[in-house]
């Protein structure tokens, strides 16, 4: 059966489900294609008659995945530089007025897409009377290059193409989500890893300002965005790399052409001299400075905010490092060294040996470094943006997730997207109970999670029956969720790591 929704632009015709409506493949933005690469993004045009929405749209040009062997993550869908679709699901296409909460897929905003199997909002939206929206935004060279200053403007991209694509998604549901049964005065962002930067990212930019009223960043908070300096020499190295000398011979380059700019001469291994290389950036037209200052400001100070990250973040990562088996305290030392500067580096280590050791935790030099990287990049973040954004007495939660994989023997412990299949129930897709793991206590943990994330997005407030009453965040008791084996609330975990990263300043944290 099919279901029929009208937009501003047109008619969509999606699929009729029991309890369910899905609409897949809805253009919220014309496509970025020709004259339009690299410009912010623009109305679609309008349409006559219905729309077909009941086949994904093209993903954004992007390369392999590396998470590619669970099936709930592969990217099926034909890649264009047409992309800029994205996907509801919806109890019924009424007038009633649900919450809505809009997914921002996460991918080093290089990789990734709204369509991945394990996006699928069909739990969530029936479980919580909720529209779930998933949307796409263009990527890497198209999504996150700042050409503007070294072509002297005739290539006009600020490098946030991609956020702004957020921004015009965001302003669609705004538009047209009440039509779909949503109420657009409850709209909550949520994401995760560069899906949680982006979502830090918006609650500092102005132009996101009032399209969303409560936020959910997941492994990813307010401390990602590259400085312009910075923009500008990735943009020369990366034209350097492409052979392209001028803004001409770069908008004549194809699409898989310019996805090689961060390449090794094999064309596969990613080119460690630029890091994160494409990430949001800071720029006068957007976000005059770092998210965390704009919303220590109060940006966002009437948004509500649950943010959080999983135990052991960076141990998704430690596979594919290949000198982390041989890593002793010394190459420990260096690498942070490299991240930061050595002034810190030291002192963490020591801090982090100490902690674990009392905890009765390793402290060989490779957990070491996970847990050093687990939290600069993530959970400290986190906890950063929880801490200023309580100082403003607005609400705010934190959580951290602790159940481990039971994939690779163990190796991946509580690791990096491994919160997703719970949060979105999507755990019995192929290749999930591998990596989540099967049993009552995962089914469990993910309806917590996901009666969690509904409260919050229908009252701002992740209070309820499987969790409890969940206080506020503060600098005192620093309540924070826990989701694992035994959920619940405890107050300050593992703070003498925390308190090791007091002296390190805001900068030098939450990237590559």
């Amino acid at each position: 059966m099919s279901a029929i929704a009208s937009t501003r632009f047109g008619k969509v015709e999606g699929e009729e489900l029991p309890g369910l409506a899905v609409f897949k493949g809805i253009p919220f933005a014309a496509p970025p294609v020709g004259p339009r690469r690299w410009l912010a993004p623009e109305a679609p045009a309008s349409w006559s008659g219905t729309r077909d929405a009941r086949k994904f749209g093209g993903v954004a040009p992007q390369l392999a995945m590396a998470l590619s062997a669970l099936q709930a993550m592969v990217i099926s869908d034909p890649q264009s530089e047409d992309c800029l679709y994205l996907n509801v699901w919806t109890p019924a296409t009424d007038n009633k007025r649900r919450p809505v909460m809009v997914w921002i897929h996460g991918g080093a905003f290089a990789i990734g897409a709204g369509s991945q199997g394990i996006y699928d909002g069909s739990v969530l939206a029936k479980r919580g009377d909720a529209v779930v929206v998933c949307i796409n935004y263009r990527l890497g060279p198209l999504g996150f290059l700042r050409l503007s200053d070294v072509t002297d403007g005739k290539i006009p991209a600020s490098g946030n193409e991609g956020i702004l694509d957020q921004v015009a998604a965001l302003e669609w549901v705004r538009d047209n989500i009440a039509e779909f049964g949503g109420d657009p005065s409850n709209v909550t962002i949520f994401g995760e890893s560069a899906g949680g930067m982006s979502v830090g990212t918006l609650l500092g930019a102005s132009a996101a300002k009032g399209l969303f009223h409560k936020a959910i960043p997941q492994s990813g908070a307010c401390h990602t965005g590259a400085p312009r300096e910075r923009a500008n020499r990735n943009a020369e190295r990366i034209m350097k790399k492409l052979g392209a000398s001028n803004a001409d011979a770069m908008r004549a380059l194809t699409a898989a052409q310019l996805l090689t700019g961060t390449l090794l001469a094999d064309g596969k291994t990613p080119d460690p001299e630029f890091g994160m290389a494409y990430q949001p950036v800071i720029d006068a037209a957007m976000m005059p400075r770092a998210s965390i200052e704009m919303v220590t400001d109060g940006a966002s100070s009437d948004v509500a905010i649950m943010v959080g990250s999983t135990l052991e973040e960076w141990k998704l990562f430690a596979p594919m490092d290949p000198g982390m088996a041989k890593l002793d305290r010394t190459g420990v030392s260096a690498r942070i060294s490299r991240r930061m500067t050595p002034e810190h580096a030291d002192g963490l280590i020591n801090a982090y040996e100490q902690a674990r050791a009392a905890r009765g935790s390793s402290a060989a030099p490779s957990e070491i470094f996970c847990a050093l990287e687990t939290d600069r990049i993530f959970r400290i973040p986190a906890v950063r943006l929880a801490e200023v954004h309580a100082k403003r007495k607005s609400k705010i939660y934190n959580y951290l997730f602790t159940w481990p994989s039971p994939a690779a023997r163990g190796m991946l412990g509580s690791c990096h997207a491994l919160e997703l299949g719970f949060v979105f129930g999507t755990n019995h897709m192929p290749g999930m109970p591998q990596f989540a793991g099967t049993g009552p206590v995962v089914e469990r943990l993910a309806t917590e999670m996901q009666d969690a994330w509904l409260a919050f997005a229908r009252t701002g407030d992740p209070s309820c029956d499987r969790i409890g009453t969940v206080p506020q965040y503060d600098a005192s008791r620093r309540a924070t969720i826990i989701f694992g084996e035994n959920s619940g609330i405890e107050d300050a975990p593992y703070d003498a790591e925390r308190r090791a990263w007091d002296a390190v300043p805001a900068n030098l944290l939450g990237s590559l």
